[in-house]
Order: C-alpha cells, then sequence, then structure tokens
C-alpha cells in the first residue's frame, strides 16, 4: 500500500460560500499525473509569455501617452477621452440631501447621501441584483426596472426620521452610467458601446438620460435628474473631496478605466464650444479601449486572442481584456485546456466542466495565490468541489504560478496606465495620490503592491511618488457630489447648454 498524505480544512469564497475539504492524496497514484519536472518546463514557457519587462512597459507607457493626447484632440477616437462637464474640484463644503443611480455590471444600487460638508457625508442605500436577461433585453425596459427600483427606495425611505425623505420632497438625482458616453452637456449622455457583458438593445447611439427621464415620468417621481456620470468619474471626485492629493481616479474591476482633471486649454475637440480656457474638466478617458482594432502595442498571447475573438465585442477593449476580472479566470483556463488537449494534465479524468467557457472564476486565482497551506488545500477544493478533478502537488503548485504571472501581468499593465496619465500631466515631481476601486484592486491578494512596483520599474525611485490607495465611494458618494456641485453651478447661471 502506498504512502497516502491525508489534507483537510476548508475556505470560504468571495461569495460567502464555505467549502470544506476532505482529501486523499497519495504518492503512487491510480491516475497518470505530470511529473515536477513536467511542469516546470511548461511554467518556464509561461513565465516567458506573461512575463512584462520595465523596458517593455515603457514603450507601452510611451504608445499610451500619445492615444490619450490624440483623443483630446480628435472626436471618436478609439480611447475616446471623454469630457464630462465635471468643472473642477469639489471645495468640501457642498451640502444636502441627493440621490445617486449606480447602474453597475452585475447589481443596481440606489443610496441616498446627506452630504455634510468639511469632507464629511452619510450614505442609506439598497442593492438591486441585475439578471443576464435584464443586461441583453430592450434597453428602454432595463431603464424601466432601474426607475422601479428607485420608487421602491423612495416609498421604504420616507418618512419623519433622521435619514429620511420628507413626503413630496424633490430630489437632485447623480445618475452613475459607467459605459462609454459622449456628452455635450452633464444631464446628456449618448451611449457609444455597451461594455461589461451589458447588450440591450435600442441603446447604443441614443441618449440614455433622456431614456431614462422617460422611465422616471412613467412613474412620476419627485426626481430631477442633474447629473448623467461615469463612476471613474465619481471616485475622481467622491476621492479628492476627502482627500484633496487625489488626482487621478482608477477602477479595476469587471472592467478598467481612469478618469483625471484635465485644463480646458488642452482638449483641442473641444474648442468650438468657447468654454473658459481657465477651467479644469474631469475626463472620462475610458481607457479599456486602447490598442483595440490595431493590437501594435500590448503583448496578447493566442490565450488572450482567443478570449477576444469569441467575445461579445471582438476587437474591441483590448486593454481590458489583459487586466480586467471578468478575463483573468478565462485566459488560466484557456491556458489550461491546452495542457489537458497535449495530454499534460487530468488523464484518465473527465474534464468537460473545466470545458465551459467563463467556468473559472477569477476569484480562484485570488484564492489560490493566497492559499497559506504547505499541501495547497484551497487549490484541492476548488478542481475537487467545481470540476471533480483530482491533482498532485506539483500540479497545484504550478496552478498557483501561473495565477501568479496571469494576475502580476494583470497589475503591471496597469500600471502602464497610471504613468501614461503621471507622465502626460508632469504629476511624477510632486506626486500624487490614485484613488482606486474595483474587485481586483480591492480582493486580488497583493494587486496594488504589484501597481507601485510596476510604477517603480517604469520612472525609477521616483515611482513612490505616486500611492495608489483605496479609493471612496464613486458611484454613490461621487456621484450625489457631483449633483451639488451642478446643482450649484445651474444656481450660479454657470450651467454649460450646447
Amino acid at each position: 500500500m502506498p504512502a497516502s498524505r491525508r489534507g483537510s480544512g476548508s475556505f470560504t469564497l468571495l461569495t460567502g460560500q464555505t467549502i470544506a475539504i476532505h482529501t486523499r492524496t497519495q504518492d503512487e497514484e491510480d491516475l497518470p499525473h505530470a511529473t515536477k519536472k513536467t511542469m516546470a518546463d511548461h511554467l518556464r514557457k509561461y513565465e516567458s509569455l506573461f512575463t512584462l519587462t520595465p523596458q517593455r512597459m515603457r514603450m507601452i507607457v510611451e504608445a499610451f501617452t500619445e492615444t490619450l493626447e490624440l483623443g483630446l484632440n480628435k472626436p471618436n477616437q478609439i480611447v475616446p477621452m471623454i469630457p464630462t462637464f465635471v468643472f473642477g474640484w469639489p471645495t468640501g463644503q457642498e451640502k444636502g440631501d441627493f440621490l445617486a443611480l449606480d447602474l453597475g455590471g452585475t447589481n443596481l444600487r440606489v443610496c441616498l447621501v446627506t452630504l455634510q460638508g468639511d469632507g464629511k457625508f452619510e450614505i442609506s442605500q439598497t442593492k438591486y441584483r441585475l439578471t443576464e436577461e435584464q443586461k441583453q433585453e430592450d434597453g428602454q425596459k432595463l431603464f424601466d426596472f432601474c426607475a422601479e427600483c428607485l420608487n421602491t427606495f423612495v416609498e421604504t425611505n420616507t418618512g419623519e426620521g433622521e435619514g429620511q425623505l420628507k413626503p413630496g420632497q424633490s430630489l437632485p438625482l447623480g445618475f452613475t452610467f459607467s459605459y462609454p458616453c459622449s456628452q455635450e452637456r452633464i444631464d446628456h449622455g449618448e451611449l457609444i458601446r455597451w461594455t461589461k457583458g451589458f447588450g440591450a438593445g435600442n441603446t447604443e447611439g441614443r441618449d440614455v438620460a433622456e431614456m431614462f427621464k422617460q422611465s422616471l415620468e412613467k412613474f412620476q417621481l419627485p426626481i430631477k435628474l442633474t447629473a448623467l456620470i461615469n463612476d471613474t468619474t465619481g471616485t475622481l471626485i467622491a476621492s479628492h473631496y476627502v482627500n484633496p492629493k487625489t488626482k487621478i481616479a482608477v477602477i479595476f474591476g469587471t472592467g478598467c478605466n481612469a478618469a483625471y482633471m484635465e485644463h480646458v486649454k488642452d482638449i483641442a475637440k473641444m474648442e468650438h464650444l468657447g468654454i473658459d480656457p481657465g477651467a479644469d474638466m474631469a475626463i472620462n478617458c475610458e481607457w479599456g479601449a486602447f490598442d483595440s482594432f490595431e493590437h501594435e502595442h500590448l503583448p496578447r498571447t493566442k490565450y488572450d486572442i482567443i478570449v477576444d475573438d469569441t467575445s461579445n465585442k471582438p476587437g474591441e477593449q483590448a486593454f481590458e481584456k489583459l487586466i480586467s476580472g471578468r478575463y483573468l479566470g478565462e485566459i488560466l483556463r484557456l491556458v489550461l485546456c491546452e495542457l489537458i488537449d497535449e495530454g499534460v494534465l487530468f488523464l484518465g479524468q473527465n474534464t468537460y466542466k473545466l470545458e465551459k467557457p467563463y467556468c473559472f472564476d477569477t476569484a480562484f486565482l485570488s484564492l489560490m495565490e493566497s492559499d497559506p497551506t504547505d499541501e495547497l488545500l484551497m487549490i484541492i477544493g476548488i478542481f475537487t468541489h467545481f470540476f471533480a478533478l483530482e491533482t498532485t502537488l506539483a500540479e497545484r503548485q504550478f496552478f498557483r504560478a501561473l495565477a501568479k504571472l496571469i494576475g502580476r501581468r494583470a497589475a503591471r499593465l496597469s500600471s502602464c496606465g497610471i504613468a501614461a496619465i503621471v507622465s502626460k500631466m508632469g504629476y511624477l515631481e510632486e506626486g500624487c495620490s490614485v484613488g482606486a476601486d474595483g474587485s481586483l484592486y480591492n480582493k486580488y491578494p497583493g494587486f496594488a503592491d504589484r501597481v507601485h512596483e510596476g510604477l517603480q520599474d517604469i520612472f525609477g525611485d521616483k515611482g513612490r511618488n505616486i500611492v495608489t490607495y483605496h479609493a471612496e465611494d464613486g458611484s454613490g458618494v461621487g456621484s450625489a457630489i457631483i449633483a451639488a456641485m451642478t446643482k450649484h453651478r445651474k444656481d450660479a447661471g454657470l450651467y454649460v447648454n450646447v
């Protein structure tokens, strides 16, 4: 009888689900497995594919900076550099009750935000789940659902108590709509394209603010849509409200994006609007589209190309597909499937569960990287519980190393985007804070450290001057602050209407 080792334990997924493990592995398995040497040989191949050198990163930063400039100079560019009509920074003294509605990738969130001045606020909120059907069916139906949830929230939160709406009280609303829109004023927005897996019909090319206003009218809600914003712009404003050193905001989650404050005089495509050239305006970069269609600058592997070709938007969102939480698990799954096809992994086992696209969640990569056990019990748990597959320690060590390569590449590419804005705006010497949000930044182990490491590889020691930190709630609080800033500008007769 061969010597056996027993491992047991449990772990909790990001969803809150707890999985118990009790596994028996043997030195001489009944099933054929890859040897430690075989796995080490394969790992070397993937290291060369997924590793980004500092020199390559600097080349990407240079191309990225040129792309940002192009988007400011000409309309309808791949990275559109969208003017948001959010003028300047908040004072920190904004006050009052404001509603915020956030149409995210998985949830619809409704918030009541009370701004108290001095960078302080209170928030009460409710989340409503979005189904895959709602994401794909008619756009007007989607906005009707948003208005219905808003109606439920208002009814639930109307009363005489603290943090309650007064009956009949009319409120300004900031609508966080985190998909690329072209705006000519702050309460208008024409959807350029859906991202994050949305595909609701009759919406692209239309004014989503107008569509949403129609839905509000159906429910006769005492609410005025004051500002249509992107979550990244909201993150920029909310983070600066609390920490005035913040100059850039980034989102690394299901999608990826950045926003920063630009000088109006440097936005050549807006010259015809006659806006005060001395003003500053927040720019929503929509940088997930960097290097789309041409694919000249980013280091795409054959797995990235498969992800792109089989996506609902082939050719588009090239940068996002290398770094967003939506795709990292799929990239790893494609590598595993290739090794299965080559007869390296899981011989004699049924791998059909692993052959389903997007079945390997990016949360699994987080768990694999953070597994603290010698036997890598979490990885045993993932493969036995979700895929009914037995693994050896050598295979598990390979899976973890592969997850690390894919996760590290995502973080280092992310730092290239930040570096491009820093270079363009000349923030390196004085340094700045970068408000960062999204599930990848917040939950993926070591992601922030790898971004900082990347910035130092690009800029040398001065890269330490650029510090990312966990941002304030952009889609709720940021949206409310922008609604407050917009109301103040309108009251002062400064509203831009073109």
